[in-house]
């Protein structure tokens, strides 16, 4: 033992320790409002101190993209009557605001919506107004309240048809078999299996002579379309229902059995298949655009897509100001019966439990309105930095990076990261994600730079303008962007060209 030397061993270790509390906090930042609501519902079951306020459990749809904000004079009068030491609103309340007024649609962009599928490359991605807001085919009012179904509309429609209760439930059974685009994706005779035995071949065959002449009725009901069992059929029916000429009776003939052609845009194949000139193709072409490739499409309300945002941006001034949503924030609070009863009692294993709970119950609250006051300081921020966005739209969008938001806020970038996913911003604009207003930096020639936003915008502005017989190439859009000042290689015009969902140039080209 005398042999060894007596020695000094330090050892440093970085370690954060998170607490419950802290690791709550982070959990509840990355939830989406819809995720966040869930959460509270689920809390407000198992804390016996927590309470919904009144207001909070006569609107327990708060997510509900159809409901009015609260009046400014309705405000104010509930946050009088909720002047509770031990309540929470997550924070003040925002003055009311016109949504429609604001534009807060629902905008289908390449980054954070669905564009409009097109069948084949027939039709295209829907064009632009003033270069900023692509509508969807629903008017944003209508695909917020909630609407009639497909199967309702056709229902009401057989109603007044007068058929035969066979014939009637021969026509229900197809309207219930529709797919949410209004085609009948299954054969006749795959549902007579379903519904008839095999031991019963007599059965089966009048039930398909049934279904057969049911859906005759189907197709002549509204929308012109359904019931269609291929896109084909579906074009098809919809040209049946037009006024007979020319250009109509090339575009059936088209429409049933040389779509592909069409789509390749295979002039010389179509006028040997139909033998019309190049003008009356081009009558039919016009025609064929103009029809609806998913006659369900309007009837399809699809909770999923309605975005509820969480902060509103409004003019203030010279500027712009970010507020809450009202209408997504929580309100609750800590029930005062059980809080005056757990002081009376604080000792034994079962008050320390109860104590316990009402810190947790505190805790919820207190992370619920940090989530919130966060949300509205990144999303403030991001507006000063995109101010140009709110004047012009999105060819005005300066490149912007998470880390500079964390440097700007002493946040960490992680916290940007989870505080910009899964949340929604409403502008003139339209509604968007707030991760839409980060966007990586292109050279200029002038040596600044340029958002690779504003430069898809460009690419969708210059798109839109071509020469529809000589839509511009890649290289050449490449080149034009050049012209501007702007660097982007010919690789990269066909990437943001793809993430628009804009077809290459070949597939642009009007007959």
């Amino acid at each position: 033992m005398s042999g060894m030397k007596p020695s000094l061993q330090v050892r440093l270790s970085q370690h954060l320790a998170l607490t419950p509390q802290l690791q709550q906090s982070i959990r509840l930042l990355q939830l989406s409002t819809l995720e966040l609501h869930q959460e509270v519902e689920q809390m407000l079951e198992q804390n016996p101190f927590l309470e919904p306020e009144e207001e909070f459990v006569a609107q327990p749809s708060a997510l509900d993209a159809t409901e009015r904000p609260l009046t400014r004079e309705e405000r104010t009068t509930t946050d009088a009557e909720q002047n509770n030491s031990d309540s929470f609103e997550a924070t003040d309340a925002a003055p009311a605001m016109d949504t429609v007024e604001l534009g807060t649609t629902e905008r289908d962009d390449w980054e954070n919506g669905t564009e409009r599928d097109d069948f084949d490359g027939i039709r295209e991605t829907p064009t632009n107004r003033n270069g900023a807001i692509e509508d969807d085919d629903l008017d944003p009012i209508d695909r917020a309240s909630p609407g009639i179904s497909l199967q309702d509309h056709l229902r009401r429609q057989l109603l007044g048809m007068r058929l035969t209760p066979e014939d009637a439930a021969a026509v229900m059974v197809l309207i219930e078999s529709l797919n949410e685009d209004g085609y009948l994706a299954d054969p006749l005779e795959e549902i007579v299996e379903r519904l008839v035995d095999e031991d019963d071949p007599e059965g089966r065959e009048d039930l398909l002579e049934r279904l057969q002449c049911a859906l005759k009725w189907l197709q002549n009901m509204e929308p012109t379309g359904i019931g269609a069992r291929s896109l084909s059929e579906c074009l098809c029916l919809q040209l049946r229902a037009m006024e007979r000429s020319e250009a109509q009776i090339i575009a059936l003939l088209i429409c049933k059995g040389h779509l592909e052609a069409l789509a390749r845009r295979d002039v010389k194949k179509l006028m040997a298949a139909t033998g019309a000139d190049e003008d009356l193709l081009r009558q039919a072409q016009g025609l064929i655009v103009s029809l609806e490739p998913k006659p369900g499409r309007p009837f399809v309300h699809a909770e999923a897509n309605i975005v509820v945002p969480d902060v509103i941006v409004q003019k203030s001034g010279r500027g712009w100001k970010v507020v809450l949503n009202p209408d997504v924030m929580p309100k609750l609070r800590i029930n005062d019966l059980y809080a005056q009863a757990l002081k009376q009692q604080r000792s034994g294993d079962s008050g320390q439990a109860l104590s316990a709970r009402l810190q947790e119950a505190r805790w919820f609250m207190k992370n619920i309105q940090q989530r919130f006051e966060t949300i509205q300081r990144v999303s403030q921020a991001i507006v000063e930095r995109q101010k140009n966005f709110f004047t012009h739209g999105e060819i005005a969008m300066k490149p912007l990076v998470l880390r500079e938001i964390a440097d700007e806020l002493g946040l960490h970038e992680s916290t940007i990261s989870r505080v910009t996913t899964a949340k929604y911003m409403a502008t003139p604009f339209g509604t968007f994600e707030l991760k839409y207003f980060f966007g990586s930096s292109l050279n200029t020639e002038a040596g600044g730079n340029a958002s690779s936003t504003a430069v898809r915008a460009l690419i969708k502005q210059l798109v839109s303008a071509e020469d529809p017989k000589k839509p511009l190439s890649d290289s050449q859009l490449s080149q034009m962007l050049e012209e501007q000042g702007i660097q982007v290689a010919r690789r990269t015009v066909a990437k943001y060209r793809e993430a628009l969902k804009i077809a290459p140039a070949n597939l642009r080209k009007s007959i």
